[in-house]
């Protein structure tokens, strides 16, 4: 997609009444964000927008400059991800109504990497942070990538655990990501350090979106979204954690909580969640056998072989633990029988392929 197309996209988020289920519709019958940006009336009416929301847009699409919107993200040095994209989180694209792009800063490369997300209270206890910190860094430490929304409290020690245990985190933000929109805004240097870790800050909501009341909600959406499973740690009867508990549960993801005392307002949250049938967490080995990801860790390493060509990046993409006959890799990557044949050769002499016999093969390390 040219990065003319894409300021289309960014032009579409500025209008807030273009949900993702409306965005969803546009794409659909659009051949580009270009050609639906001059649609005509009735052509949006075809595609399902309706006359009220149509004509919101064509007043705010007055004032909306597609190409000085696109200079404010490339001048912020921020991506846009689009639905559309192979790099797009496979997972996040199940659930009903998933953002149709994402502004993000950091690393946004792998659509299938294992993610769990962690959120709780603002107001921890000193069983909380430690407890949060702890299972956190185990499950970083074992390739698991922790998604929480940065808030203050526990999401800020879910994010600290991960980069302290050279993990990957992604905060998701219910504000812009620009400097001068991230919020809270205590938290700008730990934006820098989980990009400059390798992770990603990324959120919806167009630049210089502040962080307002009704944004939560709508961002705790993509936080379980994006992941496997959702860990509470401490949470009070009314806090947003349980909105996103409830999101996983809609979204048909795990739910997992840490128990607390009974004397503890924060724990009030994640017990009533185990009375309703969350998985109980200990430590790590819960979540992780809850998963079936005991095996993650090798998983992932696995993938970070290196490849030196395009040609040897397919093949490498296809290998798993899992042995493959040589015919099923020549089937699915498109490359002729003795071009796949000798180059699976070269890369078992360089160790990152492995012949078990019989032409099945499988991943080196």
């Amino acid at each position: 997609m040219s990065l003319a197309e894409k300021a289309y996209w960014v032009a579409f988020g500025q209008v807030s009444r273009i949900n993702p289920i409306r965005f969803r519709k546009i794409i659909n019958f659009f051949p580009s964000l270009e050609a639906a940006w001059y649609a005509s009336r009735d052509e949006l009416n075809q595609a399902g927008i309706e006359p009220e929301v149509v004509d919101d847009f064509f007043i705010k699409r007055e004032s909306i400059d597609p190409a000085g919107l696109w200079q404010n993200v490339l001048s912020e040095n921020i991506g846009i991800l689009t639905i559309n994209e192979p790099s797009y989180p496979s997972i996040l694209k199940e659930i009903y109504d998933p953002p149709a792009f994402l502004y993000y800063k950091g690393r946004m490369d792998d659509p299938d990497e294992f993610r769990l997300a962690v959120v709780g209270t603002r107001k921890t206890s000193t069983y909380g942070r430690q407890a949060a910190s702890e299972i956190v860094s185990n499950l970083a430490s074992q390739k698991l990538t922790i998604v929480s929304g940065m808030a203050l409290g526990i999401d800020s020690i879910a994010h600290e655990a991960t980069i302290e245990a050279s993990g990957r985190t992604i905060a998701v933000l219910g504000s812009g990501i620009d400097r001068g929109s991230i919020y809270p805004s205590t938290n700008r240097r730990l934006a820098e350090r989980i990009i400059e870790s390798g992770g990603a800050v990324i959120s919806e909501f167009p630049l210089g979106s502040l962080g307002l009341k009704h944004h939560f909600p709508q961002r705790n959406r993509i936080i379980s979204g994006l992941a496997l499973g959702t860990m509470v740690v401490e949470a009070g009867e009314e806090s947003g954690s349980l909105i996103t508990a409830k999101a996983a549960l809609d979204q048909n993801r795990e739910v997992f909580a840490v128990p607390g005392t009974i004397y503890n307002p924060t724990s009030i949250g994640p017990n009533k969640l185990i009375k309703m049938g969350a998985k109980l967490v200990t430590d790590a080995n819960d979540v992780l056998e809850a998963l079936d990801l005991s095996h993650v860790k090798a998983y992932v390493e696995n993938k970070a072989i290196i490849p030196d060509s395009p040609e040897e990046e397919k093949l490498l993409t296809l290998l798993s633990k899992e042995p493959l006959h040589i015919d099923v890799i020549i089937k699915n990557c498109g490359m002729d029988a003795s071009a796949v044949s000798s180059l699976l050769t070269l890369m078992e002499m360089k160790g990152k392929v492995r012949n078990l016999g019989g032409a099945n093969y499988v991943i080196g390390k």
